[in-house]
């Protein structure tokens, strides 16, 4: 099971911006990999760390965290930020957090090459209401930039492969080494050698790719999943950007969706509602039927427990509610019209409205309450 993601860092949910950048310091210091050498579990906290703070420290990832939980990030390989990570990832975080001036401390992120990570791309997938029920897997067809065949990189120049440059300055604390991304391979360590025909500046060329997609159950509109390493990918020794998945709903013409509940409107006859009825409806994994009492009021919502969406964090799931509506005909044949004037001045068919049944302005009311 997940650790939560602001246990990892210790604070509580309305910590603030600094708060976070503070706490998640604090931790990548204490468990980093060059003060607990060989130490699995000191790793492993560094690592979580690591990722509680890539999700919390991005305002639009931290809405989604809190909304969704891990589920918004880890289903069919939807990394948050989380279990997708490795330490070049971390490590390029560091800069953030600690600054160039931090240079000849933490040997992992301060010596070496800067990975350089290729950009994400956005698609926009619809689902209809049986997709969102049920979870589904989509097939995609995504143009991304690859590197393009027989291209060839060398070791560069200026930094001779560390991907840096230190500069070393007096001050009056004393000598300060600094270092900074080299300016002729923007710290990726290469330059190309040989750049094949038909590439752009940096040796990509734009491919088609059919990328398989796996949405679970439960997904709202506006939520956005992410596919690890299904973006542009990034010249030399880098890494893929990231396939960013924003979620859109399709209309349903039973259902209207209301978080994780369902609503249905049901229509009777004026017959039915006065003599009781049982009615079938037709869900989408399956069918219900229900039964309506005698002397029903249009009007009335029936709730049938756990006949909704499945919550996307597992937390059970939402009601159906049915919309009682009797319908009146709009044309009456002259048996018809006799009978209901003849009903006319019957005591029976007179309102009656009992104190149970709310009046339009008073459901109105207690929608806004």
């Amino acid at each position: 099971m997940n650790q939560d993601f602001y246990e990892v860092l210790g604070i509580g949910k309305d910590a603030s911006a600094g708060e976070i950048k503070k706490a998640y310091r604090k931790q990548a210091i204490k468990y980093h990999p060059d003060k607990n050498p060989g130490d699995q579990e000191a790793e492993a906290n560094f690592k979580k760390a690591a990722e509680a703070y890539e999700v919390l420290s991005d305002p639009q990832k931290k809405a989604q965290y809190d909304q969704y939980g891990h589920a918004a990030f880890e289903n069919g390989g939807f990394g948050g930020g989380g279990g997708s990570m490795n330490m070049d990832d971390i490590f390029s975080q560091f800069g953030d957090i600690f600054g160039s001036a931090f240079g000849g401390g933490f040997g992992g992120f301060s010596q070496g090459q800067r990975r350089m990570k290729g950009s994400d791309l956005r698609i926009r997938v619809s689902l209809n209401l049986e997709e969102i029920i049920n979870g589904v897997e989509k097939k995609i067809k995504v143009k991304r930039k690859t590197q393009a065949p027989g291209i060839q990189y060398s070791t560069c120049s200026t930094c001779k492969g560390a991907g840096q440059v230190m500069r070393v300055t007096n001050t009056i604390l004393g000598r300060m080494q600094t270092a900074s991304p080299c300016p002729s391979c923007q710290g990726s360590g290469q330059t190309i050698s040989n750049r094949p025909a038909g590439s752009d500046a940096q040796g990509m060329i734009q491919e088609e790719e059919t990328v398989s997609i796996k949405i679970p159950p439960g997904v709202e509109e506006g939520m956005q999943l992410k596919v690890s390493g299904k973006g542009n990918a990034a010249p030399g020794n880098g890494i893929s950007g990231d396939l960013l998945v924003l979620i859109q709903e399709k209309a349903d013409e039973q259902f209207v969706r209301e978080g994780n509940h369902l609503h249905y409107d049901l229509y009777i006859s004026i017959a039915e509602a006065a003599l009781g009825v049982s009615k079938e409806i037709n869900l989408i994994d399956g069918k219900v039927r229900i039964k309506l009492e005698s002397g029903i009021q249009s009007g009335k919502t029936l709730r049938l427990k756990n006949k909704g969406i499945r919550d996307i964090n597992g937390y059970g799931s939402g009601d159906l509610l049915v919309h009682i509506n009797v319908w009146t005909p709009k044309e009456l044949n002259r048996e018809q019209k006799k009978f209901f004037e003849s009903m006319l001045e019957d005591d029976n068919f007179k309102p009656q409205p009992e104190k149970s049944d709310k009046s339009f302005f008073e459901k109105v009311k207690d929608m806004f309450a």
